[in-house]
């Protein structure tokens, strides 16, 4: 004797039902962009990165509409395409804040206070990793490596760099987010919404007054050895074990070049708050 699927307590549900399509309007000032973005290639099928920070801007994420608009510009399958999307963490799978905040909690942002920066900022906006503020204006996230480590702890918004921060300065940064005043980062160009930034990286210009002219470029802690490698800059000082430099050398005011990095000597940035030091969440152990 058999039992049915119901009599076993097994429900398969309904399979999905397509996905929506964009309405005409919409489609076809897509099309346009994205024929654009396809010509660029010699083969079709590598437009398909920028072809999802297309479909990104125009809702804020990538969408099951905006994965099948993809898959039918592409002559591809959306199970690629989807494939794709769920593989890459810059493209959003839910609704997200007009800015994109992310800590990084890597290892040495991570010792030098962005775990206290994390901690404080979701308690000072009320939500927790991935998750958005209830005015739609901020979705706070940890992330992994920001690859600016000489300017640990970093913050960034919408992928714009904001060095050297502390918690007091970071929870500013959100406030002035959310108030809608105007932000800039430590380096690069302002910071523009979530759906401006998204095609941006569709590789069409930024059109807003000076956005390129101020584009980012490496701080000075980042050019420091390439300096050296030039020799351009002072030789590297010797460290001595504690106490042995005094007896053996004079002191002495080094010069910028001689720091190797911004630990060794921190610079005075708009985001530094030296009023409110970082330091680590939790004593060792707990």
């Amino acid at each position: 004797m058999t039992t049915s699927s119901s009599e076993r307590g097994v429900s398969l549900g309904m399979p999905e039902l397509p996905a929506p399509a964009y309405p005409d309007d919409v489609r076809a000032r897509l099309e346009t962009d994205a024929r654009e973005i396809i010509a660029r290639y010699p083969d079709s099928r590598s437009a398909l990165l920028p072809l999802l920070h297309l479909v990104q801007s125009e809702e804020g994420h990538v969408t099951r509409t905006g994965m099948r608009f993809c898959a039918d510009m592409l002559g591809l399958t959306t199970a690629e395409v989807t494939a794709v999307a769920t593989f890459y963490t810059m493209y959003r799978r839910r609704p997200s804040g007009d800015y994109q905040v992310g800590v990084c909690t890597n290892t040495l942002c991570a010792v030098m206070g962005g775990d206290a920066i994390f901690e404080e900022l979701q308690e000072h906006l009320g939500v927790g990793n991935g998750e958005t503020t209830d005015d739609g204006k901020v979705t706070l996230e940890h992330i992994e490596c920001n690859a600016a480590c000489d300017f640990a702890p970093v913050v960034m918004v919408n992928w714009e760099f904001f060095d050297n921060q502390t918690p007091g300065s970071a929870k500013r940064l959100v406030d002035d987010l959310r108030a809608g005043r105007p932000v800039t980062p430590t380096r690069g160009a302002p910071v523009c919404t979530f759906k401006e930034t998204a095609r941006v990286l569709a590789g069409f210009p930024d059109e807003r007054d000076g956005a390129v002219e101020s584009g980012g470029s490496a701080g000075h802690a980042s050019l420091v050895g390439l300096k050296l490698a030039k020799g351009e800059a002072a030789p590297a000082r010797v460290v001595h074990p504690r106490g042995e430099a005094a007896r053996t050398e004079a002191p002495h005011d080094p010069s910028p070049t001689e720091h190797l990095s911004s630990h060794d000597a921190p610079q005075d940035t708009s985001a530094s708050d030296p009023a409110h030091p970082a330091g680590p969440a939790a004593e060792e152990g707990e």
